[in-house]
């Protein structure tokens, strides 16, 4: 994981060090395993990691599993797996479930100062009596229980005396105050459901709000970097930290997130589209997350530069998702191998060339790095070449195939039209050619002009693919901001995955699943992970992105 460049956030960490208020840097990343991360996720993953890499400091993975009904082990496993495939090697790795016990006993300190309380409103009657912005709340009934009534509820609730919804333990602070979330929050919820870690052990659970100051406060956390979304939580995050009294305090500060045309970030909408079946899993090549991007031939150190390039700053924004396209196109222009497929192949005779004879091309794997080598492609007398290289019909300036033209093939000769052969229907089943023999990688002896080139394959060199090819999963470019009246679903691009048979260069077959090639003329792909003999299209080869 590259560190990160600077921004206001190490402005904040270069004066807290100067002044001595911190000696060292200490960051987390505390993801909720309820769902797989997705690329907004990678930018916080890389301010807290990088953070800690630029100032020699640690870097925790803590998972949020204080809320176990929708948290589960294949999440966490997930998790893990795309914090080192990005690089983010964690020097810690805690769950927020280790410090039930902790949580517990610092309730119980806060019911003994007075700061806490049992409360019986329900979630509804709670909405009720917290106000407005422009009004203040009103105390609950129930608010000015004893101590010894408000220890005795809250163990009852703990031994599973109440039922889900029942009672809350509530922090008792000011309901007039102008923040919200300061209106005596809820701190614990009765919840008799099975935990991934804790089993049955447990049937009341803490609020994020009250359970994530004390764990960063326990794991020595210096510096809580989250999204913007949690600024008017921090000062419920101050008066946590500060009244049950830790001497180590950790400070919280809020970035951007990252938002992304054409994509929604809501694991919410994203659980929504896998259990749906509107795409195939959490790791489609279309889905923004990692494990997603991951299959689609995105690199780590592409995502790494597209949130930098991104930057952080406190203001919302959205970002085109073209920049992210350039980032892995400007990464594969200089690292991926330059491979023959056809996605709309038609079938090409060389009229005069011997059917038993084959010869060999010897062509660049990659003309960028001259270190990847070369490779042998095979010349017969079957061809295959793209239908879209001949037009029967040639609209102005087709410097293609067609009839009376001719073409040089990529790397080897030049052919010449003669005729086509149609099917009963009229469709065009093969195209004859004549091949000028003097013209192998050179150019025509009586120094005739050809300006088209176009790639193929014989047949002898080719095998049949799959090849996906992805548009846009939503044909809104600001997800974020849907009309009144209309869901997200609306906005789903019913093109966004279109399946084509194509013929590909036989020495893919011993690729490895995963490894990312330039077909040429036609884009980035890379091999899928989850089915055999099928290629996902990363991204195009045009490049309309202004940097």
């Amino acid at each position: 994981m590259e560190e990160t460049t600077s921004n206001f956030i190490h402005e904040i960490i270069d004066s807290d060090l100067e002044s001595g208020r911190e000696t060292h840097v200490h960051t987390r990343f505390p993801p909720e395993p309820n769902g797989y991360l997705h690329i907004g996720s990678a930018k916080a993953i890389w301010i807290n990691s990088g953070t800690a890499k630029k100032y020699n400091g640690e870097f925790n993975l803590r998972y949020d599993d204080t809320n176990p009904v929708k948290e589960d082990d294949e999440y966490v496993r997930s998790i893990e797996e795309d914090l080192r495939w990005l690089g983010a090697e964690p020097n810690h790795i805690f769950y927020g479930s280790d410090y039930f016990e902790k949580c517990y006993e610092f309730a119980v300190k806060l019911i003994k100062d007075g700061k806490a309380y049992v409360c019986d409103l329900n979630a509804e009657e709670m909405r009720a009596y917290r106000g407005t912005l422009t009004e203040p709340g009103k105390e609950s009934p129930y608010r000015n229980r004893s101590v010894e009534e408000n220890l005795d509820l809250f163990e009852r609730m703990k031994n599973g005396e109440f039922a889900d919804g029942t009672k809350t333990l509530r922090a008792k602070i000011d309901m007039a105050s102008p923040n919200i979330n300061m209106r005596d929050p809820a701190i614990y919820r009765i919840l008799h459901t099975h935990h991934h870690r804790q089993g049955d052990k447990w049937c009341i659970y803490p609020l994020y709000d009250y359970a994530h100051p004390i764990q960063d406060a326990l794991e020595g956390i210096t510096h809580s970097l989250c999204s913007i979304e949690f600024e008017n939580h921090r000062p419920l995050y101050n008066w946590v930290v500060d009244n049950i009294g830790f001497e180590q305090k950790p400070h919280q500060y809020e970035f951007a997130r990252l938002n992304l045309t054409y994509t929604v970030m809501s694991k919410r909408y994203l659980r929504e589209l896998v259990e749906t079946g509107r795409v195939d899993g959490w790791d489609d090549p279309r889905m923004p997350t990692l494990c997603g991007m991951r299959r689609r031939g995105y690199t780590p150190s592409s995502i790494i530069e597209f949130v930098k390039k991104a930057g952080v700053a406190k203001a919302y924004s959205i970002v085109d998702i073209e920049l992210l396209e350039h980032c892995i196109r400007d990464e594969l222009n200089t690292t991926a191998q330059r491979r023959i497929a056809l996605l709309d192949p038609i079938k090409v005779t060389i009229t005069n060339y011997p059917e038993d004879k084959t010869e060999e091309f010897e062509v660049t794997n990659n003309p960028q790095d001259p270190e990847a080598g070369t490779r042998k492609v095979t010349f017969s007398k079957h061809l295959y070449i793209d239908k879209s290289d001949f037009a029967e019909v040639p609209p102005p300036k087709f410097f293609r195939l067609k009839p009376g033209g001719e073409v040089r093939l990529m790397g080897s000769y030049i052919i010449k039209y003669e005729d086509v052969i149609k099917d009963e229907n009229g469709n065009i089943t093969e195209i004859l050619c004549s091949c000028d023999l003097e013209t192998g990688c050179g150019n025509p002896v009586d120094g005739r002009k050809v300006k088209g080139t176009i790639h193929w394959l014989s047949d002898v060199n080719a095998d049949d693919a799959e090849i996906h090819l992805y548009d846009r999963l939503f044909t809104l470019a600001n997800v974020f901001d849907i009309p009144e009246g209309k869901t997200y679903t609306d906005y789903l691009n019913p093109n966004s995955l279109t399946v084509v048979n194509a013929k590909v260069e036989k020495c893919l077959a011993s690729a490895e699943k995963g490894e990312k090639f330039q077909f040429v003329r036609t884009g980035y792909f890379c091999k899928d992970t989850k089915y055999e003999n099928c290629y996902n299209q990363i991204v195009s080869l045009k490049d309309s992105y202004k940097a």
